[in-house]
């Protein structure tokens, strides 16, 4: 029986990061199932979905966790086999408008209004010099639960600025 782990891992960005931890999850007979994994601001910084023998995850961690003699900070939690709820629709959204403080707490506001997970995140702030400064871009997967309205979910969005451009696209 496999048990599935997930890692976030923090260390100074350098070359062979990956590797050590995949050699350790290969010593232990791991299998990596999913990541996602940047340099930000010098550092890595990186989370990933393994499953190991349950026999052999504690050795594991413990070797995972060894890997701070090297300058990783890696933070481990046992996962979970449960499926999302089938009664949840899941979509793409993707953002884009002028960047400015506080632009993730009034998104991430409104879809925690309507009970929406966000499964996945990616934003980046970029050079819009014709745009009249920098613009917000952001991609989020959404399981959005049943009998929530889409277009309300979008007209919320739509109303926390003008320049707010919101497209969704349903994934089911």
């Amino acid at each position: 029986m496999k048990t599935p782990i997930v890692l976030t891992i923090i260390g100074k960005d350098q070359p062979g990061i990956v590797h050590q931890v995949s050699e350790v999850l290969k010593r232990h007979a791991g299998n990596w199932s999913h990541s996602s994994m940047s340099s930000l601001g010098g550092q890595f910084a990186g989370i990933l979905l393994a499953t190991v023998p349950s026999g052999s995850v504690d050795a594991c961690i413990m070797d995972l966790e060894g890997l701070s003699e090297k300058g990783l900070s890696i933070v481990t939690q046992i996962g979970e086999d449960r499926p999302a709820s089938t009664a949840d629709s899941c979509y793409e959204l993707d953002i884009v408008g002028h960047d400015r403080a506080g632009i993730v707490q009034e998104i991430t506001g409104i879809l925690a209004g309507f009970n929406v997970n966000v499964t996945e995140l990616e934003t980046e702030v970029a050079s819009a010099s014709m745009a009249g400064g920098p613009l917000f871009k952001a991609h989020a997967v959404l399981r959005v639960p049943e009998p929530v309205s889409i277009e309300d979910i979008a007209e919320r969005l739509e109303a926390i600025a003008n320049e707010l451009i919101v497209e969704f696209r349903g994934t089911n």
